[in-house]
């Protein structure tokens, strides 16, 4: 495993917020300025956990949170989550004779699942167009993935906005930063790309909501590195603030990060790198707490 050196996260962290704030710049006008006095706010917050326990324990930890403002032509949204388990396994081993023996329990916890992400979106609407920006990071260090930085700059298009759908599209250019657990030897870890999302959902009934969700991500540089992340959650609402939610969400990367195996037959600590997966699905169920 790497250790990030100081610069290389500042860099990344720099980078994303002069891209962002000099995007909000160039759009905005000073009626927007006035506009965003009156920004309202709304949060949504799914939390979704299992625990197990006895001879073996285990424990799932999963949270989203969003936070939406609008005004006006203005729109602005905060999302974090992450996912987090862990499996514990009771080892016992005896001592003594048959008739008069003490039992040893030793405990040991292992990760099995461990993701984060955060991410903020710019809009600002005119004549049923937008233009946007918006910036994120993320780890996973199972898929191979230390830190990723990325920024997006675009053009899209509200096709349908009302109270039983929406569908939204637009198009971005891009640029990430991406530090591998096991970087690559002589591969850049900056590159520009370009995005596409889709963005729907539709009313079912009173109670139920449909919404999917797609990012696809095209690296300019090396046409063979895309990739894409699709989301689709079916809601039902319990109350005005509670609703269940589950959702499934499916990553792929057609170039994933490399990662450290154990080479059998080998000395002791040899290991190689290989690729992992190319697809990773969560499924989620959780409830949504809506303020």
């Amino acid at each position: 495993m790497i250790s990030e050196t100081p610069n290389a996260t500042a860099r990344g962290t720099a980078l994303s917020a002069v891209v962002l704030m000099a995007a909000a710049t160039a759009l905005a006008d000073p009626a927007a300025a006035q506009d965003a006095e009156g920004f309202t706010w709304e949060n949504a917050t799914e939390l979704s956990f299992v625990s197990t326990g006895g001879n073996a324990s285990s424990s799932t930890l999963g949270l989203k949170a969003s936070l939406t403002g609008t005004s006006g032509s203005n729109a602005f949204n905060l999302e974090l989550g992450g996912i987090r388990g862990e499996n514990e396994l009771t080892a016992r081993t005896a001592t003594g004779t048959t008739d008069n023996f003490t039992v040893t329990e030793t405990t040991t916890s292992t990760l099995t699942a461990e993701s984060y992400f955060s991410r903020g979106r710019y809009e600002r609407a005119f004549d049923g167009a937008f233009l946007f920006a918006g910036l994120g990071w993320e780890r996973n260090t199972f898929a191979g993935i230390q830190n990723r930085y990325a920024t997006v700059l675009g053009l899209g298009r509200t096709w349908v906005d009302g109270e039983t759908g929406r569908f939204k599209t637009d198009l971005g250019v891009t640029y990430t930063i991406q530090k591998d657990v096991d970087p690559a030897p002589g591969v850049d870890d900056g590159f520009a790309g370009a995005r596409l999302s889709v963005d729907a959902m539709r009313r079912i009934s009173a109670s139920v909501n449909y919404a999917s969700t797609l990012l696809a991500d095209e690296n300019v540089q090396d046409t063979g590195d895309f990739r894409a992340d699709w989301t689709n959650s079916v809601s039902v609402g319990l109350s005005d603030a509670l609703a269940f939610k589950t959702s499934l969400r499916l990553v792929f990367d057609n170039q994933p990060a490399l990662i450290t195996v154990p080479l059998s037959g080998a000395p002791a600590g040899t290991t190689v790198l290989t690729p992992g997966d190319e697809v990773d699905t969560v499924l989620t169920v959780a409830l949504v707490i809506t303020l």
